[in-house]
């Protein structure tokens, strides 16, 4: 069971996040909005001030969108 209370912070911090990252949520509905299919590969990369790029990857299994459809369901 979900503490409400828990639900409640979560949603304020997406809105923020929302709010603080346009572009970045935009590209994320574009993106994902169609949906993933199993067998997508999405790489991240990320580049702290002063250091080098790190970049990883994951190849989207069944049991990722199982757990994204459980998140989705909570919002």
């Amino acid at each position: 069971m979900i503490n409400p209370s828990s639900a409640m912070k979560f949603m304020n911090s997406k809105n923020k996040f929302s709010e603080n990252h346009p572009k970045f949520v935009a590209f994320l509905r574009n993106v994902f909005g169609s949906g993933v299919p199993e067998g997508t590969i999405i790489e991240v990369t990320v580049t702290k001030p002063g250091e080098k790029p790190v970049t990883s990857n994951i190849k989207v299994k069944q049991s990722d969108l199982d757990m994204l459809q459980s998140l989705r369901e909570l919002t």
